[in-house]
């Protein structure tokens, strides 16, 4: 294998650690001098090891290659067998039950321990026998604090947290590189060299393949080269686009970043190669395995389905461990470094080219007692740390010298209706790009004369919400919402501004959205001058979990955050399709932001470029680009940015009105009772009326 060689140096130079690291853990399996119930751990985490290994020495002699389809299908299932959701409740991977195994000051510890040497498994896959050695010699030291006695919860912390910390240089740059240089062909060569027809190759990759991973895969062989076509070139067009409407050089890029979910291989070749003929370089890197690189909630970078949902919820906020202000300013001082070493990488990146899925079944966790979690102050450093890494990100990537494109097609899971969802969602990745610009800049017209609008729900729906406009010195030049079409968002269908934060006061409310890998309940958020007020939803009988979640994965862990985006959503068709098919609560924001008004918390979308001028395609400047808080970069652009943007949607069957308030306190309606009312925007009210 090619990528092999990339390692081979440095595999040689490691090996004698390798190898007397495996063969002591090797011993642990054997011995008695671990009391019970420590023992069954040691016991368990041995055998994992030696999975491990013999994966490792099965992947550097090439044997994986010989291996039959039901081969690689048992190994799979031996790697995550211990964390599927049937056998969860009695795996060392579940924070609460290593607490009643082994007590609950080292139980969570040594769970969070074993998540984080999981990750043997694609090192073994992409031969970094590093990652492994450093993660044995880790267990082996974990394991003689308890060969005499039983340790104390602070002593194992404390290996946990230096560990951490002293392998910030190899885990976090190593993250930079791979998301940059296009020499780390792992995953590239096996997109572009496998025999896709031959479902082995989906194994090759280390992650956990589920029956949906194998039907997309076999989905997209059976549809025609010149369908495979168009779903690439909608996307790498997107990603053209999008530098053309913004203004920015194309032409100085060398690399692209693609992210993917396992099975859509063969749109991803068609788009490497598509891309190739722009003159970019596509760059495929794994979502995150090292804790400290992660980024909780979410998966940056190619992956399978989650082999466990509430295994990654239990383990999202494993970084309490370790997260203090020493190591943030260690990590930062890391960062710093590799990006420097990585400059000429950094400057050629041109952006992410994201390919998301949908249709996956609302997840409903549950909040382990024994699963970490930030303390106050510990919220307060990540948010610190968010923030100034992106300073030193945007410092070698500018923003405004970049751009992006997301597009989201469905899995099998959706339901035994998969082949009409998947053909309906490529009819509205494609929609009439003209037919609507120009309905659209009719709903600009409008809201460009007032300076506010107000949007209320119906019947259960009690939203009632003013949103501030910008005031625009020159109507003739100048706008307030951004016309976007199909673009860095696919697909086609919204106009949208950064809202003035002062006055922008009321409630959302949104019965049932899904946000992330979450879905949430009777979701009501209360903004007072464009901060958000108070929260809460119904996912759980106890009030205060539900704030807690809406706190953790829309807020971020912050006490607020301002109204960054206000939007229209004009893609009726896509709403049809997923009333049509009852899929609506299983839209990713991507589209579901197309179907109705929607709300995003955090920074605006214009986030770390507010300097570069925006324009419409009628030639107009969007000018609101920046709010009160965001402003506040030329002073500090600490108080500034959240590293966050989560959009929420009402739905046009929970929508009442949207109107445009003008200066004098006239309201000139856009929709009315979920209908299309300005004139010029009706022709979309025809899909809605398909719904009876």
């Amino acid at each position: 294998m090619q990528y092999q060689e990339l390692f081979y140096q440095e595999n040689t130079q490691i090996r004698e650690r390798y190898d007397l690291a495996a063969e002591r853990i090797a011993q642990m399996g054997q011995e008695t001098v671990v009391q019970e119930p420590y023992r069954d751990f040691f016991v368990s985490m041995s055998r994992f090891m030696g999975l491990v290994g013999d994966l490792a020495l099965m992947q550097m002699r090439d044997q994986l290659e010989t291996m039959s389809l039901e081969e690689l299908k048992e190994w799979n299932r031996k790697l995550y067998l211990d964390i599927l959701p049937e056998n969860y409740d009695h795996s060392y991977g579940n924070p609460d039950y290593a607490a009643q195994r082994l007590g609950k000051e080292l139980g969570p510890l040594l769970s969070a321990f074993y998540a984080q040497l999981r990750g043997c498994i694609v090192f073994a896959y992409e031969c970094r026998l590093t990652d492994i050695t450093i993660l044995g010699e880790t267990l082996i030291e974990i394991y003689n604090r308890f060969e005499e006695e039983v340790p104390t919860k602070e002593s194992i912390r404390d290996i946990l947290y230096w560990f951490f910390s002293d392998y910030t240089d190899v885990t976090l740059t190593y993250r930079i590189r791979e998301q940059l240089d296009p020499s780390l062909t792992f995953a590239r060569d096996l997109v572009m060299d496998s025999d896709l027809t031959d479902l082995r190759y989906l194994y090759r990759f280390g992650e956990y393949v589920s029956d949906n991973e194998l039907r997309i895969a076999e989905f997209l062989n059976s549809l025609p080269e010149e369908t495979i076509g168009n779903m690439a070139r909608t996307f790498t067009e997107g990603y053209r686009k999008g530098f053309a409407v913004m203004g920015r050089d194309l032409s100085k890029k060398r690399t692209v970043g693609i992210r993917y979910e396992l099975g859509f291989e063969r749109m991803i070749r068609e788009a490497v190669r598509q891309f190739g003929e722009m003159g970019l370089e596509a760059v495929l890197y794994r979502a995150a395995v090292w804790s400290v690189t992660q980024t909780p909630g979410r998966k940056v970078g190619y992956h399978s389905g989650s082999v466990n949902r509430q295994y990654d919820y239990d383990h999202r906020y494993d970084q309490a461990i370790y997260l203090d202000k020493a190591f943030k300013d260690r990590k930062l001082g890391v960062l710093k470094t590799a990006y420097e070493q990585y400059k000429k990488e950094a400057a050629d990146y041109a952006g992410p080219a994201v390919a998301e899925t949908f249709g996956r079944e609302g997840f409903q966790p549950v909040n382990r007692v024994h699963a970490y979690t930030l303390s106050p102050k510990q919220q307060e450093l990540s948010i610190a740390l968010s923030n100034e890494s992106m300073q030193v990100v945007n410092r070698y990537i500018p923003g405004d010298e970049t751009s992006f494109t997301i597009i989201a097609f469905p899995v099998p899971e959706v339901g035994a209706d998969f082949p009409g969802i998947f053909a309906d969602t490529i009819r509205i990745n494609t929609l009439d790009y003209e037919l609507y610009l120009g309905i659209q800049q009719r709903l600009i017209e409008i809201l460009d004369q007032a300076d506010q609008v107000h949007i209320t729900g119906r019947g259960a729906n009690q939203t009632d919400i003013r949103v501030s406009l910008h005031r625009l010195e020159d109507v003739t030049r100048q706008t307030n919402f951004e016309n976007c079409v199909a673009d860095v968002n696919i697909p086609v269908g919204e106009v949208f501004t950064s809202p003035v934060l002062s006055g922008t006061t009321g409630l959302l409310h949104v019965g049932k959205v899904y946000l992330g890998n979450i879905q949430f309940r009777d979701l009501k958020i209360r903004f007072r001058d464009g901060m958000v007020e108070d929260y809460s939803c119904g996912n759980f009988p106890d009030p205060e979990e539900g704030r807690i979640l809406v706190r953790q994965e829309i807020l971020k862990n912050h006490d607020t955050l301002p109204l960054g985006e206000f939007a229209i959503g004009t893609n009726t068709a896509a709403y049809e399709m997923a009333e049509r098919y009852g899929i609506m609560d299983r839209l990713p924001i991507l589209i579901a932001e197309k179907t109705g008004p929607h709300f995003a918390v955090g920074d605006t979308c214009y986030s770390w470029s507010e300097d570069s001028p925006v324009y419409n395609p009628d030639g107009r400047e969007v000018i609101a680009r920046d709010n009160e808080i965001s402003i506040l970069r030329r002073e500090d652009a600490g108080r500034a940015y959240f590293g966050c943007h989560t959009d929420i949607t009402i739905p046009y069957s929970e929508l009442g009105d949207i109107a445009a308030v003008c200066p004098d306190g006239r309201e000139r309606f856009l929709v009315r009772a979920g209908r299309f009312v300005a004139e010029g925007t009706e022709v979309l009210n025809e899909a809605l009326e398909r719904m009876g």
